[in-house]
């Protein structure tokens, strides 16, 4: 047989990658899973009500909780019927976002989450994690729970960011330029963590960043490369998460925080994630982190406008084990407090805030 010459330029493009898959538009996941007219509202309604929190229009806290990640679609629909049910009982107090996370950001390797793996097995089918991702989120908002995402793949938000009231920039990605601009254009209040180390002002920097309009390559939504305008994001604020060893949830690292805040020229407001460094990556420290934030607050302490809690029907986790059955509703990848315990940490936090109402800000 003849033999085939490959021309040089081909010999210099895609020579680590193994084989390329059509990935749907994100118009055709639209179309196939549409947001109507009464979510839209939905939506936008639960965008207006996390800001009004933000800018303390509304005395309310903010929580957002809900299983590290989602791993098991209909164990996270599960935990949104009770967590609807908590929501509505302490309306007056607390404003519940379900944490609906579907991208995992891994130090070395791991599992990805449900829109990059959707098997659990390596496989890889996007196109349907991406569908599983959007009809989980969907069904969420039926129930009438706002959603909250951390956005990691910059081409993820065109196929779910519809659906989003509240989203995060995480630690690993809140110094990175291309998640800076990508706030900037999101439609949704955004918090920014701190990086791992525990630096704050990098997150600060991070929400300046993002407040003003940027120009950088995207995709529209029929999936068309397309050069992105933005128009800066306000509503960007600062996630506490501890790092480095030490945790940042305590009064002193909180009116540390706001100190940069106040000097930064932004905003004097801060969530506190009770999870990862400031609990010690340990769940059974999360309330724990939630009665000292809950102390606070009853002092008066109004620039604490939001707690993040890592929470699943059942406590703690479990490895990603082919040879046996995994246990329902038992997170898979960070530890997670059980339902029990979030219920008894959510009506703590609201308590607290109906004494903070009555309470002077020092």
């Amino acid at each position: 047989m003849p033999t085939v010459t490959t021309p040089e330029t081909d010999r210099v493009s895609d020579q680590r990658i193994d084989r390329v898959v059509p990935l749907t538009t994100p118009a055709l996941l639209h179309h196939e899973l549409p947001l109507d007219d009464g979510l839209a509202s939905a939506v936008l309604a639960d965008r207006r009500a996390v800001g009004r929190v933000l800018d303390r229009a509304d005395d309310r806290l903010l929580v957002v909780v809900g299983p590290c990640s989602v791993h098991d679609p209909a164990a996270a629909l599960d935990y949104a019927h009770r967590l609807r049910a908590a929501a509505d009982r302490l309306a007056d107090d607390l404003l519940v976002v379900m944490r609906v996370y579907f991208e995992k950001p891994r130090s070395t390797v791991g599992w990805k989450g449900l829109i990059n793996d959707p098997g659990l097995d390596g496989s890889g089918d996007v196109n349907t994690g991406l569908r599983k991702a959007r009809t989980l989120l969907l069904d969420v908002l039926r129930l009438g729970l706002p959603v909250g995402c951390e956005f990691l793949d910059p081409i993820t938000p065109q196929y779910i960011a519809d659906t989003v009231g509240w989203g995060a920039i995480g630690a690993r990605t809140v110094e990175s330029q291309v998640h800076r601009q990508l706030a900037s254009g999101l439609s949704m209040p955004i918090g920014m963590k701190n990086r791992p180390d525990g630096s704050i002002s990098t997150a600060v920097d991070a929400i300046r960043a993002a407040g003003v309009p940027h120009v950088f390559p995207g995709i529209d939504v029929s999936g068309t490369p397309a050069i992105m305008h933005t128009r800066g994001n306000a509503d960007g604020h600062l996630v506490l998460r501890g790092g480095g060893g030490r945790p940042n949830y305590d009064a002193a690292s909180v009116a540390g925080a706001l100190d940069l805040l106040r000097a930064a020229g932004l905003p004097e407001r801060v969530v506190i994630d009770a999870s990862h460094a400031n609990s010690g990556k340990d769940h059974r420290n999360q309330p724990v982190v939630a009665a000292d934030v809950a102390a606070q607050l009853a002092t008066g302490q109004r620039g604490i406008v939001g707690v993040m809690l890592e929470s699943f029907l059942l406590p703690g986790r479990q490895d990603l084990d082919p040879t046996r059955e995994l246990t329902y509703g038992q997170s898979v990848t960070d530890a997670c407090i059980g339902w029990d315990t979030t219920e008894e940490v959510l009506s703590h936090l609201a308590a607290a805030v109906r004494t903070r109402r009555r309470t002077p800000a020092p």
